[in-house]
């Protein structure tokens, strides 16, 4: 899977009326809310006649949304593959996570504006907006003459991102019949199959012919036909949202948005001082602390994080189990083009295999007769995930085939898909019905700041242990030559995100 992928956004509003087939769908895994009413009103059960999500009456739609969900997955996987060679052209390798924190802080903040837009004034607004922000975001990166303009370029993608996909799911709770929700959800899963197979062999195919800026600059003219396609049906919903009314001012100004944006900008400011240790940056990280923990107090369940048993824990063990794969997964690419010379391609292909053993973890998890098993499944994955993580930094011995991490990454893909859909099912089984939404946004919400916190953490430990040294022109040197080497600030990295994998994986005891 990839860094940058949508994790499950839910619908970031605090009324569970509101949210749109409430459903957790991360990377392969789906679980469908039931007895969801979001959005029934004026919406009948008409789609029998048709043949479900593909009938005459919800074809166009349909075809829409898995487009735009399977280009913004095929961005993502090839982000991953195309960053390495766009931080050393940018003379960037020092800010190297931050281009990966900057989507994930900038989404987290969107999502939460994103459910309220939604609620208010309907999901169009947010669902267009986002659409040209996420293709803003791409010519900015894409054309991007310094690391700063490219993270921020990476910022803009994000918010687009988190505007995105939320929208997308209060389509699917107004547009679609109950009955057939389920389904649509499992095609936003089934929608990052394919980009995660083929995206990192067509992006460093690209970055090695055309450059790394085309993975970017050509991907914001794909968007405009699956936009025509579902138009004329986009344009049946109802242009005002179930909540209460305002404008995009009073949408700024709810509580959550305001809670949100002090987490992002919370988040930024300790990841800067983190990467530049010195007496002045403990200005940035007081103040950065200052706003991160009041707000987090308020956006996630009591106890979540002294990991209090039933709720609190499984929102608690998402945020590890996930920013701890993410934070892995960034920097794979890099250690594999710098320390062993491989092509951005091969580098991207390691981790393909990881998306298919998702989807199959994912699988297993959904069993019947394996539901009274289902927290002992996710320690399980867990222990997997972990495991795996630690074998990675092997492939920095010369005598260890760099195949190793694509082995390796296989693992990783199971143990998530137990446990990032098994989440999903276990918060809704200990929500009470009018908790599910806001509860589902909790359950984002930590998957977002666990992204953000850990890649934030992976990119400080690479800078302490000399990872920022890292020759920009340097075109790929193998860990023996000594010039660009720098073995220790990739086994910081993995070695640490194995523990956060672990420590997960005792949070698992406390699931019921």
């Amino acid at each position: 899977m990839t860094a940058d992928r949508p994790h499950d956004p839910g619908i970031g509003t605090d009324d569970p009326a509101d949210a749109a087939g409430v459903a957790s769908v991360a990377g392969t895994g789906t679980t469908a809310t039931p007895g969801d009413a979001t959005g029934s009103a004026g919406f009948a059960d008409g789609g029998g006649r048709d043949g479900g999500i593909l009938g005459r009456s919800h074809r166009a739609l349909t075809l829409g949304i898995i487009s735009v969900v399977s280009l913004i997955a095929f961005e993502a996987s090839a982000v991953n593959t195309a960053m390495p060679a766009a931080a050393r052209a940018l003379d960037g390798i020092g800010l190297y996570a931050f281009g990966f924190s900057a989507f994930f802080t900038a989404s987290l903040f969107a999502m939460a504006l994103a459910g309220e837009w939604s609620d208010r004034r309907g999901p169009l607004g947010p669902l267009f907006t986002g659409i040209a922000a996420f293709g803003a975001g791409l010519v900015v990166a894409g054309a991007a003459r310094s690391m700063g303009m490219f993270i921020a370029g990476r910022g803009v993608q994000g918010i687009g991102g988190g505007l995105v996909i939320v929208a997308l799911y209060v389509v699917v709770g107004r547009a679609y019949p109950e009955r057939l929700r389920a389904s649509v959800m499992a095609s936003f899963s089934a929608a990052w199959v394919l980009p995660v197979i083929v995206g990192p062999l067509v992006a460093g195919t690209v970055t090695e012919h055309l450059g790394w800026r085309w993975v970017f600059l050509a991907i914001p003219v794909l968007i405009l036909l699956p936009l025509l396609v579902m138009l004329p049906a986009l344009r049946t919903l109802p242009q005002e949202g179930p909540g209460p009314r305002g404008g995009l001012r009073q949408v700024l100004g709810s509580r959550r948005c305001l809670l949100a944006l002090a987490v992002a900008l919370g988040a930024c400011l300790l990841q800067y001082a983190g990467q530049h240790p010195s007496w002045p940056a403990l200005l940035p990280a007081a103040v950065g602390l200052a706003l991160l923990a009041p707000a987090l107090v308020r956006l996630l369940p009591r106890g979540t994080f002294r990991a209090a048993r039933g709720l609190p824990s499984v929102v608690l063990l998402r945020g590890l189990a996930a920013g701890s794969m993410v934070a892995a997964e960034s920097f794979i690419p890099l250690m594999l083009v710098t320390q062993r010379g491989l092509s951005a391609t091969l580098a991207g292909l390691s981790l393909t295999g990881g998306g298919l053993t998702w989807a199959f973890g994912s699988y297993v998890q959904s069993r019947p007769r394996l539901e009274p098993y289902r927290e002992r499944l996710m320690a399980l994955g867990l222990v997997l995930v972990a495991a795996a993580i630690a074998l990675v930094p092997l492939a920095l011995l010369d005598g260890v085939p760099a195949g190793i991490v694509a082995v390796a990454w296989t693992f990783v893909g199971f143990g998530m898909g137990l446990n990032i859909s098994s989440c999903g099912v276990l918060l809704l089984k200990l929500s009470r019905p009018e908790e599910a939404g806001s509860n589902s946004a909790s359950l984002q919400m930590s998957d977002a700041l666990g992204n953000v916190t850990f890649v934030g953490l992976g990119g400080v430990l690479f800078v302490a242990f000399g990872g920022g040294s890292i020759a920009a022109h340097a075109s790929a040197v193998p860990a023996a030559s000594g010039a660009a080497s720098h073995p220790a600030a990739f086994v910081a990295v993995f070695a640490t995100m194995a523990l956060v994998a672990l420590s997960a994986a005792g949070a698992a005891g406390r699931l019921r």
